[in-house]
């Protein structure tokens, strides 16, 4: 079994980049390498992962396809492109060309999530797939409506929704973030990253069986066919050690068929992202 972690980070840490690592995160407040995270992989028998995206910027999309190339486990790379810009098409033309490049991620926040239905971004999203391009959904879960609305109005387009849309991890899942991940299921391009869930817990103090409400609801809702682990790493670690996360998702499908585990921990995001 090819085990691939879908959702992780690399980066050179500056305050100003990174200003949204607050202090209680400050463990992350320093540089994440490749080599950091190659060992962390190896023991828990990944044969690979897929580099995100933490920064809005092409520069940062360069580093991480060099990265790929300069590392046999790094499988794919989610990078940015401003798919606002009057000259996105020529962007992603000349993005799509290397074969590390699986798809774009815009890390944008606004109030409800407007931006995800804009006229000017949704030109530029609609260029996604004829280039061979995924798109990965982070969105806070208030934002989901429109992350709903985006999504039905590009049947063609593959979506990854990342850290099963932010849920707060408190007590019983929120009426409306149910509904909206039972909605984003129902389109049949749309998938959901299991990652990013303990950084979603008060004051990052949690039990593993604090988020099988939560897991419930998007295996129930998605399938294991439209699942995939993520770690997050390094964001992670403000709240657990690698291995700890791995554990969290391998103790909830325990009981699950070999098969089912095996597209959930590597399969589904290689069939995703195109991965060789």
């Amino acid at each position: 079994m090819k085990k691939i972690d879908s959702h992780q980070h690399f980066w050179k840490y500056d305050s100003q980049t990174y200003s949204w690592i607050r202090d209680e995160m400050a463990v992350i407040r320093k540089d994440f390498f490749p080599r950091n995270l190659e060992p962390l992989l190896v023991e828990n028998d990944f044969s690979g992962c897929v580099a995100v995206q933490g920064e809005q910027s092409e520069a940062e999309t360069e580093k991480l396809l060099q990265m790929a190339e300069q590392h046999d486990f790094v499988k794919g790379v989610v990078g940015w492109v401003d798919l606002n810009s009057p000259d996105v098409e020529e962007r992603l033309k000349q993005y799509s060309q290397n074969p590390f490049l699986k798809g774009i991620r815009h890390t944008v926040w606004d109030e409800k999530g407007e931006f995800m239905i804009a006229p000017e971004f949704q030109r530029g999203l609609s260029l996604l797939a004829g280039k061979g391009l995924t798109y990965d959904i982070l969105a806070f879960d208030y934002q989901l409506g429109s992350a709903v609305e985006m999504v039905r109005a590009f049947p063609r387009q593959k979506f990854v929704l990342d850290h099963m849309g932010k849920p707060r991890i408190s007590g019983k899942p929120d009426k409306r973030w149910t509904r909206h991940i039972e909605q984003l299921a129902e389109s049949p391009n749309v998938w959901c990253k299991i990652s990013g869930l303990v950084t979603e817990t008060p004051d990052f103090r949690w039990k593993s069986i604090d988020f099988s409400p939560f897991l419930e609801v998007v295996t129930k809702a998605f399938g294991v066919d439209r699942l995939m682990f993520g770690s997050d790493w390094p964001v992670c670690l403000s709240a657990a050690n690698y291995n700890e996360v791995v554990e969290v998702v391998e103790k909830f499908f325990s009981g699950y068929t070999k098969e089912d585990k095996e597209r959930i921990f590597g399969k589904n995001a290689s069939e995703f992202y195109n991965l060789k």
